[in-house]
């Protein structure tokens, strides 16, 4: 079941593979304040539909993950990022983190919610 999801303005347009089986809510800073809602994806699950200049890219702290939002509305569209499984990054399995918020035509509601304590954990 492949799932679109856009930004406000449509100027970012991706696609995932298949539904996911759960969504993440991190309470770090950056999550907070993004209000996101996390679905996690293997770099062959994802693909970008409009040109990579229509993402901007925030990095901060370690530059480890990469944000990516929209270059003209702003909305958090996804994120690149090393899998961190095992409490250290491994740059060999890369993940991509979609916003879910942003996919069109989708029931969040019918997908738990799990909730990780990043205010705490970094």
């Amino acid at each position: 079941m492949t799932i679109i999801g856009s930004c406000h303005c449509k100027a970012t347009v991706f696609e995932v593979s298949e539904a996911p089986d759960t969504l993440t809510s991190c309470t770090c800073s950056f999550c907070s304040k993004r209000g996101s809602l996390w679905a996690y994806y293997l770099p062959s699950q994802f693909k970008l539909k409009t040109p990579p200049e229509n993402v901007a890219v925030y990095q901060w702290g370690s530059k480890t993950v990469k944000h990516g939002f929209c270059a003209t509305c702003g909305c958090g569209t996804f994120t690149e990022t090393p899998d961190w499984s095992t409490g250290s990054p491994d740059f060999d399995n890369p993940k991509i983190s979609v916003n879910a918020r942003l996919f069109d035509d989708f029931d969040l509601g019918a997908v738990e919610v799990v909730v990780i304590d990043g205010k705490n954990l970094w």
